[in-house]
């Protein structure tokens, strides 16, 4: 059987990336006089900061640990496809037999039917019971003996800082059980979504992607990212590489992308539920990075927010009154007059990276918010009531 080891691959420019380790303080105490001294009172000093000497052993205890507490909840995953086949990975979400995957891992299963193998050598099929292409994500059931049902907690990826360690466990290459080590490089990223947008030109946004150096290859898709703690922070999703394999698959460099845990807590029972899951829409796009160039092109008073590029007619920002650029400047599709978005919900927006990833985590089709907009000189509230995506 031809066997493609899912992973989605984005090719662009690389770049690396530094992890940094602080060790502890320990307070240095001068030597006192026995308390018979008659010794005049002396003001006491900073303690000095002391670097503790890194503890090797230590630091391969907690990994290991780890390692031992989570993996019995991590699966690989086969599935047949027109294609040929697709591997990926996964994990345990509850003791009713619910496996948390990318969507592009089962995506065009034979008869929706996927194998899940666990670390411990049990094999069974499960059915494909809820799909989520704008976050890629789907849910897999499973009937299974509740000895081998091991979950997962899901820890708070809106805790996360930058400069975090993070271990991704997976199926990359069909090698089960491999665990690779990294940091959290970056946080709020957007990538391109599985969800076409209508006329199948362009995809939907998906957003509030938790960056990573830790080693994702192909067949590392659907599994888990873990702080120390042992948590799910994330689901591995995609790498950014130049570099591929004989056979054309992307390769590590560095740059991968995960499925951040509070949206998985927000997505998953809806899809055990119901199937799927329907995201907040407003109907408007942005350019989200303005060069200083580009700024004084439109006109703006300020560097930060998420100007509006272009609105979708009848859709909720139009029926707001939320305006996009109609003037053209000497830059060829770059049109000035829009709104520039600086708030929402009075939380300042610096990006369209920022709204967006608030827009997913907090809110639903049918809610309402307040849009600030920089109009000129001018900022203004809009109220907005929130569509679905469309299909």
């Amino acid at each position: 059987m031809k066997t493609k080891r899912t992973l989605v691959v984005l090719t662009v420019l690389l770049f690396a990336a530094l992890a940094c380790q602080v060790g502890s303080q320990a307070p240095f105490l001068p030597n006192s006089q026995s308390p018979s001294s008659q010794q005049p009172a002396v003001t006491a000093q900073p303690p000095l900061s002391v670097q503790a000497p890194v503890n090797p052993a230590a630091n391969q205890d907690a990994f290991t640990s780890l390692y031992q507490r989570v993996s019995p909840g991590v699966v690989a995953i086969q599935v047949t496809t027109a294609q040929g086949g697709a591997l990926g990975s996964g994990f345990v979400y509850d003791t009713d037999g619910h496996i948390i995957t990318n969507y592009h891992v089962v995506d065009g299963a034979t008869g929706n039917q996927a194998e899940v193998d666990f670390m411990s050598g049990f094999k069974t099929y499960g059915t494909v019971v809820g799909t989520d292409l704008d976050s890629d994500l789907a849910i897999i059931k499973i009937n299974a003996p509740a000895s081998e049902l091991h979950p997962l907690t899901l820890g708070d990826s809106g805790a996360l800082q930058v400069g975090q360690t993070a271990v991704a466990i997976g199926n990359p290459f069909g090698l089960d059980g491999t665990m690779t080590v990294g940091v959290v490089s970056a946080l709020g990223r957007t990538s391109d979504s599985e969800h076409t947008a209508p006329g199948g030109t362009q995809p939907f946004t998906a957003g509030d992607l938790i960056q990573t150096d830790a080693a994702i290859n192909p067949g590392n898709s659907g599994g888990p990212l873990f702080n120390l703690n042992g948590e799910v922070i994330g689901i591995t999703r995609e790498i950014i590489t130049n570099n591929t394999t004989s056979t054309g698959e992307g390769t590590n460099s560095g740059i991968g992308f995960a499925v951040p845990s509070n949206i998985i807590k927000r997505v998953t029972p809806v899809l055990i539920k119901r199937g799927t899951y329907d995201y907040p829409y407003l109907g408007l796009s942005s350019q989200n990075q303005l060069g200083l160039d580009e700024i004084k092109l439109l006109g703006l008073t300020q560097d930060t927010g998420a100007y509006v590029v272009s609105i979708v007619k009848g859709g909720p920002a139009d029926l707001a009154g939320i305006k996009a650029g109609t003037q053209t400047t000497s830059v060829q599709g770059l049109y000035a007059g829009g709104d520039l978005i600086v708030a929402i919900d009075g939380k300042q927006v610096r990006t369209f990276d920022e709204m967006l990833a608030y827009l997913i985590e907090n809110k639903s089709p049918g809610d309402t918010v307040v849009i600030t907009v920089l109009r000129g000189t001018q900022k203004q509230d809009i109220t907005v009531t929130l569509g679905k995506r469309p299909s």
